[in-house]
């Protein structure tokens, strides 16, 4: 007598057919033969499962069943031990090859032997089951004789070095996987070792797998980016500290006019709104901190003027 298919998908017997599937669908996830390669219990116990969702798939097949008019074997009830029932070796779930000639599922492999109007592996809701189940790629690509679905290419893992220019501004960039050239789109606002994925850029499968690559962000003596926010350094004169002076700040979106306030300090920071980084809905600012750099050479003449001014000895209102 076979065991009862509901016993062997864990639902309680007469469950909807929702239930069936959601079982079914977590069962097959754990012993598919891709999750399993080489496993033969696995692969056996996969044979299993699937033999019990498909006899229960059948909803005539199941009403019959759940009003005890047939049994898990598919016989008529009233055949008795020597009825009807199916020969040695074709027991969809005690054992032997559920799937071979002479089983109850014979002909219903994925390859979809079974005859028309009937459930089984070959049968369009079947079918179209394991597509939801492994992907939509998988559906209608099952091979005859087959008892699994096409094997899904392997992701591929690759890393990128950028400029912070890219990072700031985005960029596309080629990279060369197994001798075939890639266009990686870098968007705006990417961030240190971050990954892109390339959908169906990778490994050759049914469907392809995907490209990952992790990106890298190169440091830049002009530029460090923090957030959305980006800052740059600007040296000016002792002059221009004292006197102010309009001066032209490069930013990565093209230099800037601005002018500098007479008795600006080096430390202090000047934002140029929405000048950052553009991601999404959202714009950072930029940001300059003012640095005061003395000519290369001799400075005596200046510490001779220094010597003679007032203010000289005075200590800044801020220090530390």
């Amino acid at each position: 007598m076979a065991e009862d298919p509901y016993l062997v998908l864990g639902v309680k017997k007469g469950a909807p057919l929702a239930e069936v599937r959601k079982a079914y669908r977590k069962l097959a996830k754990e012993f598919h033969p891709d999750k399993n390669p080489g496993n033969k219990i696995a692969e056996e116990k996969f044979k299993k499962i699937s033999a019990a969702f498909s006899f229960l798939d059948d909803e005539a097949r199941k009403v019959k069943f759940d009003n005890g008019e047939i049994d898990a074997d598919g016989n008529p009830s009233f055949a008795g031990f020597g009825g009807g029932g199916f020969k040695g070796g074709s027991n969809p779930f005690g054992g032997g090859d559920p799937f071979a000639a002479g089983g109850p599922f014979a002909g219903m492999n994925m390859g979809g032997g079974a005859r028309r109007g009937q459930g089984g592996f070959g049968s369009p809701d079947f079918e179209d089951f394991f597509g939801d189940l492994f992907g939509a790629g998988l559906r209608g690509n099952m091979k005859q004789g087959s008892t699994r679905p096409n094997q899904k290419g392997q992701d591929i893992n690759s890393n990128l070095d950028i400029e912070t220019l890219d990072a700031i501004l985005g960029a596309k960039k080629r990279i060369s996987i197994n001798g075939a050239q890639v266009e990686i789109a870098i968007p705006s606002g990417v961030e240190e070792g971050q990954t892109l994925r390339l959908r169906g850029k990778g490994g050759k499968g049914v469907p392809n797998g995907d490209l990952l690559v992790k990106i890298h962000i190169l440091p830049d003596k002009n530029y460090l980016i923090q957030g959305l926010d980006v800052y740059s350094d600007l040296h000016i004169s002792l002059k221009e500290a004292i006197y102010g002076a309009k001066v032209e700040i490069p930013t990565p979106l093209g230099n800037v006019a601005m002018t500098l306030k007479p008795n600006s300090n080096s430390g202090q920071l000047l934002r140029l709104k929405g000048r950052g980084i553009a991601k999404g809905d959202k714009i950072g600012d930029f940001y300059v901190k003012l640095l005061i750099s003395l000519p290369d050479g001799d400075n005596s003449e200046l510490g001779n003027l220094l010597n003679s001014w007032s203010g000289n000895d005075k200590t800044p209102s801020k220090r530390g």
